[in-house]
């Protein structure tokens, strides 16, 4: 391993050094998100609209687009503390299997017992519910990461969680429903047959594998049927959650600047958003001020492609047609991905927070195949000693590509990704793999079409 003068292969913050407020992106956009509509109304959804659904103080997070820095709860600091700061890495043992003259910094959020990113936004919201007084929370996960972060936020504040995992990663990942059951979590495969969304949604698409969309939508019911007892908590997309998870960015930046490191380049793989847009925030924010300039880029899925494929509009966060309607890059509520192996990155559309950045020019996106991302996976594991997430998995595809291409041209850039998590949970992935047994499944623009002709017809909302 060739070192880079005294830059040191893991960068801590002291414990003193992690950030104490989280950072509102949205107070630098000079074009703001679009605000949640109310389907029957087609009128922005006001803060006692939303109070059936979602905790008072994450209400006023979710609508404030102006305070640039909110505090975090003394509460939410402490339990930080338990695995953050988290380590931004210098990836020399990859630099050099590649050969390329790029420098590669990842920053790892897998140190902790849920295996990602999650948690950051899972105690937030976890400490609202409790400080509100309620009983619980119902929520959604797709590859079971965000459900074992809140069944563990759940136990350290002693409340009930109701998690509906999509039923192919219920399947497919029994040993991270576990963890969240340990956690004392109740666990129901979706869409269940327990809910009237979940019921309609297994007759009009007999054998289906379920989506987040799907999920979303029986927890919302249920939430909805508590008769005040719960609440709903999502794990990405919303802007709440992209503000919780902004202590990621703050994090890498601070280590950066700390080491006096300048990232060209910085990629994020882009499900619903959370992680993206938590590790891109400081520095979407210096370049809508105009304090600096980055090369942003989300990696998504080629078999959900929301931001290369999809279109810019008002839609529905779930299937079942339940939630607030957001204006997104989607493919529309009722598109379900193929059962890919990164669970986490198969929701229709992306947080209105990213979307708007997109669509405003401030960052790009690719898409890349399911087989190209392992094949990146196990280059990783190979040569940096962690088994990545299929979801981070995109990003380190990207980084790999960006790093390749600087062998050919002799740039030595700087190329920062996000590895949001651990695959130790995604075995049966990995077998697929290494048995030459996976495959590829992209949309076609047929279905695409067919999908976006059932979209919502909303003016933008004033």
């Amino acid at each position: 391993m060739k070192k880079d003068g005294n830059i040191p292969y893991k960068t801590y913050l002291e414990e003193n050094e992690i950030p104490n407020k989280w950072y509102n992106v949205r107070a630098d956009m000079p074009v703001k998100p679009a605000p949640l509509v109310n389907p029957g109304t087609g009128k922005p959804l006001t803060m006692e609209e939303m109070e059936p659904i979602f905790c008072k103080e994450l209400i006023k997070q979710e609508l404030d687009n102006d305070t640039a820095y909110i505090d975090i709860p003394q509460e939410v600091q402490d339990f930080y503390k338990m695995y953050r700061p988290s380590p931004l890495i210098r990836a020399y043992f990859l630099e050099e299997a590649l050969g390329t003259p790029a420098k590669i910094y990842y920053k790892y959020e897998g140190s902790n017992t849920s295996g990602s990113h999650k948690l950051n936004s899972a105690i937030a919201q976890v400490y609202y519910a409790k400080k509100q007084g309620l009983k619980g929370v119902t929520t959604e996960t797709g590859a079971g990461q965000w459900g074992t972060a809140l069944s563990m936020a759940c136990a350290y504040f002693d409340m009930d969680c109701k998690v509906y995992m999509v039923k192919v990663s219920y399947e497919q990942k029994p040993h991270r429903r576990e963890v969240m059951r340990t956690y004392g979590a109740s666990v129901v495969p979706s869409p269940s047959m327990e809910t009237e969304v979940g019921r309609k949604i297994n007759a009009e698409f007999p054998g289906t594998t379920g989506s987040l969309g799907c999920a979303i939508s029986e927890a919302v019911e249920v939430a909805l049927a508590s008769k005040g007892d719960y609440r709903y908590e999502l794990g990405s997309v919303l802007n709440q959650v992209v503000l919780h998870q902004s202590i990621i960015g703050l994090e890498a930046k601070a280590a950066c600047d700390k080491l006096g490191v300048k990232p060209d380049m910085i990629i994020g793989c882009a499900g619903g958003g959370s992680n993206l847009g938590g590790l891109i925030a400081p520095f979407a924010g210096e370049k809508l001020r105009g304090e600096a300039d980055y090369d942003i880029v989300a990696v998504e899925p080629a078999s959900c492609p929301s931001l290369t494929r999809g279109v810019f509009a008002y839609d529905f966060c779930d299937t079942g047609k339940i939630c607030p309607l957001a204006k997104m890059y989607t493919l529309g509520s009722g598109f379900i991905p193929s059962a890919n192996h990164a669970g986490g990155l198969r929701f229709h559309g992306m947080s209105p927070i990213v979307s708007q950045l997109y669509h405003d020019g401030y960052m790009r996106a690719v898409s890349v195949e399911q087989t190209e991302v392992f094949e990146a996976a196990e280059t990783f594991a190979k040569t940096e000693g962690i088994l990545p997430a299929p979801e981070s998995s995109h990003a380190i595809r990207a980084a790999i590509d960006e790093a390749l291409r600087c062998k050919e041209t002799g740039e030595e850039k700087t190329i920062l990704f996000g590895l949001t998590g651990t695959g130790y949970f995604d075995m049966v992935a990995y077998g697929k793999y290494n048995d030459g047994e996976m495959t590829d499944e992209i949309p076609t623009d047929e279905e695409l079409q067919a999908s976006f002709a059932t979209l919502p017809q909303i003016p933008d909302a004033k």
